[in-house]
């Protein structure tokens, strides 16, 4: 509502100022402030609103970065990972500037307007305080003067009929002068109080005039005059707090803008080679690919060679492998070496099972890792020795020699770490080609194959170690890639058979068709010569010269009591 036709005191109409007129001012400001305090819970939940999405966005951001020491903090080393670990930190800064909108809003709008309320309730009250006052004066006034204007009449009627008893007083012979003269002087009493009464109310009128002149054109539009500004008042307070409303959110627009600004330049920097080199850099093995398989013309008595992928099984007057009835066991080393590194428990302590260019990073790492702590136990022997300087200087902040006990552990664990370092040095130096290839005894005692085919993985990969970890094949020497077949059988006939650990009955026929696998039919006898490791497959023996691998759930076990001491070597 607008009062500006109050600023036109002459013009006021009169029913303007009525009860019923006031009662709809007091109405209507009150429905103002309804709507601050409407427009303030807006506000509040619109900041509660904010926070709860800045909490959600943070908790999002926190469940899907990377934990550290585990295998995902890895995977962030692709350049992908990387643009998504870029997006989760600039979405936990887009959080924080809605938690800047939030405390904004609350401090420069919320508290401000809830203050401004309070204020503005006791402004009213006042107001319209003085409003019923000023109304209630001018309805006393009133009062005052329809009581004087009242007693007016009646003196002037009373004297009126005074003045007429006297006159028929006086008209009468019958009365006595005495009683003439008494309703004499009761007419002049009654038009002498009548003249006070006409002199009080024209006192009282004169009084009321005034009065109301100064209430309709001082005191109540003076009144809303104040209403009326404490109404603009509130109106502009409203309009400069929807402006901060929108100024909160538009100081905050830049910096957001820089967030995703961020997240597309992280989305940018993927590389999709870098990616894929890295891969292949995690997971070459530094295999050359095998040579031609060469034709083996057994319609001519000749003896046959070993190409650069293949190897001769028999030997001479020997028309059967020692090691299986049926096949050939022209791989049988790498299909021993995979089903090795496939068992449970881990493979050897150098990692020899695996291919050369991951063994070497296995290594490396190791190396590192016992580097740090050696490094670790350096710095606590270092802060040690500074501690039992300071005791020996100035006894009563401790005993020296409780420190040498911790010394001396510390000096066993520098020695035991270098050793470890040495021994993991030495497996590092020989796969990168700085020291000779092991022997043959040491080739065992790390567990890296079987017996049997510890010559034929050192002529198929051991020997062609080249400097960098990987192999490399010489195709234009012959004596490298051909060897007489005899060799071979000769170095398996100067190895030891494994011993027996038990006894097994074959449950059901099994046909042995891979390489390194043996055939069984139902209900057969066998010996076990190594159990089972995990993997599902058990090592037996049918004579001296048939062996191979079954799976165990085709045959029951039955093991000598000594079996585990005799697999330690394994």
């Amino acid at each position: 509502m607008s009062f500006c036709f109050l600023s036109c005191r002459w013009l006021l109409p009169t029913w303007i100022f009525k009860k019923d007129q006031f009662d709809n001012l007091e109405k209507h400001t009150q429905w103002g402030i309804d709507v601050l305090e409407k427009y303030i819970k807006f506000v509040k939940e619109r900041t509660e609103i904010e926070i709860n999405y800045a909490k959600q966005l943070r908790n999002l951001s926190k469940k899907y970065q990377p934990k550290k020491n585990s295998k995902e903090e890895d995977e962030y080393k692709y350049s992908s990972c990387q643009a998504f670990l870029a997006t989760l930190n600039e979405m936990n800064d887009y959080a924080g500037q809605h938690e800047v909108v939030s405390e904004n809003m609350t401090s420069q709008i919320t508290a401000e307007l809830a203050r401004y309320v309070q204020e503005l309730k006791q402004e009213r009250k006042m107001h319209f305080h003085d409003g019923r006052k000023a109304q209630q004066h001018i309805e006393t006034c009133w009062k005052q003067l329809e009581s004087s204007k009242r007693r007016f009449e009646r003196d002037c009627k009373e004297a009126d009929r005074a003045q007429q008893y006297f006159e028929k007083m006086d008209a009468d012979i019958n009365v006595t002068k005495a009683d003439v003269e008494k309703a004499r002087q009761q007419a002049q009493l009654r038009h002498q109080m009548a003249e006070e009464s006409k002199a009080e109310y024209s006192s009282t009128l004169q009084r009321f005039n005034h009065e109301q002149h100064d209430h309709y054109h001082t005191h109540i539009p003076n009144i809303f005059q104040k209403i009326q500004e404490m109404e603009e008042r509130r109106i502009i307070r409203i309009g400069e707090s929807m402006k901060t409303f929108a100024e909160v959110d538009r100081q905050v627009i830049p910096i957001i803008g820089k967030c995703l600004d961020e997240i597309t330049k992280a989305a940018e920097s993927i590389d999709q080679k870098h990616d894929s080199q890295l891969v292949v850099e995690a997971f070459k093995s530094g295999f050359e690919p095998p040579g031609d398989v060469d034709f083996e013309d057994f319609t001519q008595p000749i003896k046959r060679t070993v190409s650069d992928s293949s190897l001769s099984n028999s030997k001479d007057g020997k028309p059967e492998s020692r090691f299986s009835g049926k096949s050939k066991g022209k791989l049988w080393p790498f299909i021993k070496k995979n089903k090795l590194s496939l068992k449970l428990g881990g493979g050897p302590e150098d990692f020899s099972n695996l291919p050369p260019e991951q063994r070497r990073k296995k290594l490396q790492q190791k190396v590192d890792e016992l580097n740090r702590d050696i490094q670790k136990e350096m710095d606590q022997r270092d802060a040690l020795t500074k501690m039992k300087d300071v005791y020996i200087k100035n006894p009563q902040m401790g005993d020296a020699a409780s420190v040498d006990l911790k010394l001396a552990e510390l000096a066993q664990n520098l020695e035991k770490l270098r050793l470890e370092a040495q021994k993991f040095e030495g497996w590092l130096a020989e796969v990168e080609g700085r020291l000779p290839a092991r022997t043959e005894p040491a080739r065992r005692q790390s567990g890296m194959y079987e017996p049997q085919n510890t010559l034929t993985v050192n002529n198929c990969a051991q020997d062609r170690e080249s400097p960098d970890g990987s192999y490399t094949e010489e195709p234009s020497q012959e004596s490298e890639v051909k060897v007489p077949a005899a060799e071979f059988d000769d170095e398996f006939d100067d190895e030891e058979p494994l011993p027996t650990i038990g006894t097994c009955k074959a449950l059901y026929t099994f046909e042995g068709q891979n390489e390194g696998t043996i055939s069984v039919s139902e209900g057969e006898t066998l010996f076990i010569i190594e159990e089972d490791k995990g993997d599902g497959w058990t090592r037996i023996r049918r004579n001296e010269d048939e062996e191979g691998y079954v799976p165990t759930s085709y045959v029951e076990v039955y093991l000598e009591k000594n079996a585990k001491g005799a697999m330690t070597y394994i």
